[in-house]
């Protein structure tokens, strides 16, 4: 294990790129699962660590940061979230008269004790009569959740299986005590909304947008780079690799194999896991959002000039099922500051095409990020492929795009 492996044995990402086979019995293709399970699911993507705080609490200690530097105003602003249904209705008054002082960290311990902190999982402890934040993890809801914004802005009630793209994982990984200046320096160049969960495995830093968890059924490959068989292969890799969960992890075409700890507190949770994404579904675009006159005529550059339908077909808009792409096919490479390429750190070296439900909501666009708008998604696509299309079509064609 290299120093990085050693001081990074996970992170906040948790990204749910997700993967999966393409043969026809894809466990992304069973039928939806009892409510039961579903609901088991839930509770997990939620609520459960895998034992992560051997991680985030024993190896970083940011139990010990939170209480200390972390108050309700830093944490909305680095993109964590808060549950408002989590939260007493004397808690909730008290935010709105300003009785509760959202400048001061023992709020945000008091939060966590309601559990109402989107994807972060603290253990408060009565010390000295005060309470005391002993020990913290994460979550898969960190990354692919955020809230409606309902009570305030970071506040409201929970959209599982939305990328927060308003997340600094790298930020937040940044204010451990226990990681040098120079792996701070480079946590601290993601920003908001990415991500790179190859970083720790390979010392290579290029980080990925972070995916939303949604739509994902049917779909057979289901990471950028369609690594793995079905969706509980990314999740055990996010769970053991990146959220320092206690399991195994192994892939021989990374050279990557993996267990912490004596437990195995991954595989028995990963089925009902995969229920709850599988059942999570793209959000349809707001009201108002898109020109429907501009989006009907964009549908048709869609599916003739645009050239978009050889590659996004079917329901789901993607061909992944059938086939990936090489690195060449992509607009989206070279990478961003010079980063290696994403494919040449995956198992298969290739990229699959993405689908579109929902694709209003996760801005930026492309596997890393490097398209701010749709409108910039179909201009590098014109550019690049030499479509020929004109402003009209480019316009009208971005339209489309925000109504699927």
């Amino acid at each position: 294990m290299n120093t990085i492996q050693a001081i990074w044995t996970g992170s906040a990402g948790m990204m749910i790129l997700l993967a999966s086979g393409c043969n026809s019995n894809n466990a992304n293709d069973e039928a939806p699962a009892d409510p039961a399970t579903i609901e088991q699911g839930k509770q997990i993507f939620r609520f459960d660590t895998f034992g992560d705080e051997r991680q985030w609490s024993d190896t970083w200690r940011l139990h010990e940061v939170i209480p200390a530097a972390v108050d309700p105003v830093t944490a909305l602003a680095v993109g964590l979230k808060v549950d408002a249904e989590a939260l007493p209705a004397a808690v909730v008054k008290g935010i709105q008269d300003g009785s509760v002082d959202l400048k001061s960290p023992a709020t945000t311990v008091a939060l966590l004790k309601l559990n109402a902190v989107v994807g972060l999982v603290g253990k408060v402890e009565t010390v000295n009569g005060k309470d005391t934040l002993t020990r913290v993890g994460v979550t898969c809801a960190l990354c692919h959740s955020t809230v409606d914004n309902s009570f305030a802005p970071g506040i409201g009630k929970r959209l599982d299986g939305w990328a927060n793209r308003d997340l600094n994982p790298g930020a937040i990984i940044a204010l451990s005590p226990a990681l040098s200046d120079a792996v701070k320096v480079v946590y601290n160049s993601w920003g908001k909304g990415k991500y790179d969960p190859r970083f720790n495995l390979d010392g290579k830093n290029g980080p990925q947008a972070i995916p939303p968890a949604y739509g994902l059924k049917g779909i057979h490959r289901i990471t950028s780079t369609g690594d793995g068989d079905d969706v509980a292969y990314w999740n055990r890799y996010v769970a053991v690799t990146q959220m320092g969960g206690q399991g195994s992890f192994s892939d021989s075409r990374l050279g990557v194999s993996v267990t912490y700890g004596t437990l195995d507190l991954v595989s028995a949770k990963l089925p009902a896991l995969q229920a709850y994404q599988l059942s999570l579904e793209a959000p349809a675009p707001p009201p108002g959002s898109f020109d429907v006159a501009a989006a009907s005529r964009g549908k048709l550059v869609f599916s003739s000039r645009g050239q978009c339908i050889s590659c996004h077909s079917g329901a789901q808009f993607t061909d992944a099922n059938m086939r990936l792409h090489p690195v060449s096919d992509v607009v989206s490479e070279p990478e961003p500051g010079g980063a290696p390429s994403y494919a040449s750190r995956s198992a298969t070296k290739m990229y699959r095409t993405a689908p579109l439900r929902g694709l209003w909501q996760h801005a930026p666009y492309f596997h890393n990020g490097s398209a701010a708008t749709l409108g910039d998604v179909v201009t590098t696509y014109n550019t690049r492929k030499a479509l020929g299309l004109s402003a009209a079509e480019i316009a009208d064609l971005t339209e489309y795009l925000k109504s699927i």
